[in-house]
């Protein structure tokens, strides 16, 4: 068998981005069993519940769902268990830093194959008030308007 290339996307967590200030991105290997791994093949994964821990030097991936494999038998996974991520030491020490800091935590934002091999990118997030996802949302809307009055003018149409 080929030995898959690439970039093949699993889940996203699309939520993260409106919720949270995102400051550091890293990209992570996970530890997954057999099951796991077939049901992530088939693209079934779901982030939006899903957190992120330290405990011991080791970080940890909490409620982050990954559907029991139909094929499964006896050796089927817990969907919601916790799952270690692979970083190295020096990235670990960085992460456990930030998110000592009060209103800082670890949020999981997409769940992928890169050649071959599930990796999850995570990000240290502060979480944002009302009043900056609001001011956000203007903001998307008003780059918006300015696009489409562009694209107007260019071709010719009345404002």
């Amino acid at each position: 068998m080929a030995k898959e290339t690439g970039k093949k996307l699993i889940a996203q967590n699309r939520k993260a981005r409106h919720e949270y200030h995102l400051d550091d991105l890293y990209e992570a290997g996970i530890v997954l069993s057999g099951t796991e791994v077939k049901s992530l093949r088939e693209g079934r994964a779901n982030l939006t519940d899903g957190w992120g821990d330290i405990e011991n030097g080791e970080v940890w991936m909490h409620g982050v769902h990954i559907p029991e494999y139909a094929q499964g038998t006896w050796t089927n996974h817990s969907a919601r268990r916790k799952r270690k991520l692979l970083l190295h030491r020096r990235e670990i020490e960085k992460i456990e830093k930030a998110v000592a800091t009060p209103g800082v935590t670890l949020v999981p934002l997409s769940l992928y194959f890169s050649d071959g091999r599930a990796k999850v990118e995570i990000a240290v997030a502060r979480g944002k008030k009302a009043w900056d996802k609001r001011q956000a949302i203007a903001e998307r809307q008003a780059t918006r308007e300015v696009q489409a009055e562009v694209g107007r003018r260019i071709k010719g149409m009345p404002g």
